[in-house]
Formats: structure tokens, sequence, C-alpha cells
């Protein structure tokens, strides 16, 4: 069964659920939030007793320095019906790579992070934590890549300025990683 929701008119809340060869189904839960991300409610909505592990990663704005300018915060938008629509694609992609995932839940925020503040709170259960820290670390990965949210870094000087993802293929440095590949092997 595969269900999206709005639960809150703030919140973008995707609930995606399908059954486990025991008796507990797969849950698979997406929000973006303009409210302050709670790393206790994305672990809690991962946790199962057929798991024994919980593989999480919080992403945090950092205080950078860029051309002189000190970031004090990040701006970020979304593509939010895209974005629920990648997510699933990712979960499924977590799936097909290791079938023992249980549980994934990742919350993402929208609008103003000051420095200090999580960005993204991701969490993966798993039965054993190998498959959990490997689909984590590749869920982030294919997160940067995929999903449609972009990031405006806000400096000090109150300029701001729009950050490309590296990871997305249609970055300019993704495509010029791509270019030397040819290059080279030619």
């Amino acid at each position: 069964m595969n269900a999206c929701q709005d639960e809150n008119p703030m919140d973008s809340l995707c609930h995606v659920s399908c059954q486990m060869d025991q008796s507990e189904e797969r849950k698979d839960v997406f929000k973006l939030s303009r409210d302050w991300l709670s790393v206790q409610e994305v672990v809690d909505a991962v946790n199962s007793p057929t798991c024994g592990a919980v593989s999480l990663f919080i992403g945090t704005t950092r205080e950078d320095q860029v051309d002189g300018r000190k970031v004090i915060g990040l701006e970020y938008e979304a593509y939010e019906l895209m974005a629920q629509s990648e997510f699933r694609k990712l979960c499924g992609d977590l799936r097909a790579r290791w079938p023992s995932v249980t549980h994934v839940c990742i919350h993402h925020r929208l609008g103003w992070v000051e420095v200090g503040q999580a960005s993204v709170v991701m969490a993966i259960s798993s039965p054993h934590r190998h498959d959990g820290q490997q689909a984590i670390q590749h869920a982030v990965t294919q997160l940067k890549a995929t999903l449609p949210v972009w990031k405006k870094e806000v400096y000090d000087t109150k300029d701001s300025s729009w950050k490309q993802n590296v990871e997305c293929p249609w970055s300019s440095h993704s495509q010029l990683a791509a270019l030397s590949e040819r290059e080279m092997s030619n």
C-alpha cells in the first residue's frame, strides 16, 4: 500500500508502507518542514523490535568562509511534490540494494536554518549495522544528487549566493568531471 498525505499544511509529509515477510510493515517517512528538526522523532520513526541497528545521519549548517565572508545560515527551498517522488525512488533503490533495510525516515528543513542547526536528519533501521550503515551513506549521497531542494548561503555581509550540489548530474562540477572521465578514456 502506498499513501502520501499532508498532515500539517506547514509540513510536507509522505508515508509509504509495504508489507515485509514478517508481521511488521516496512515504513518510509519523508518530511519537509520549516520547523526545528527532532532527532528523536526521526529515530522513533524507524525503531523496530526486529532491528538491532539504527543508523543515523545529521547534516548541520556549518559556519564557513567564502571569499572572506562568513556563512551565518542557509535558506532552503524545494519542489515539494517532486521531492516526495524522489524520496519514494530513493527508498526503492535502498531496498533493492539492501533488502534487510526495515524503515527509512528523512526529515529536511526548508526556510531559514542557522549555523549549528540540523538541515537534514535521516535514520535507517536494519537487523544488523552493516546494511544500515551502507544504506545511510548511499542515501545521503543520492539525496544530495536527486532531491529538488536548493540552498542559498547567507553571509555576515548580508549578501547571499545560491549553491549548487556537486553531486547533482546537472551541476557544472559534475559535467566537468564527466568530461574529464571521457577525455581520459580516449
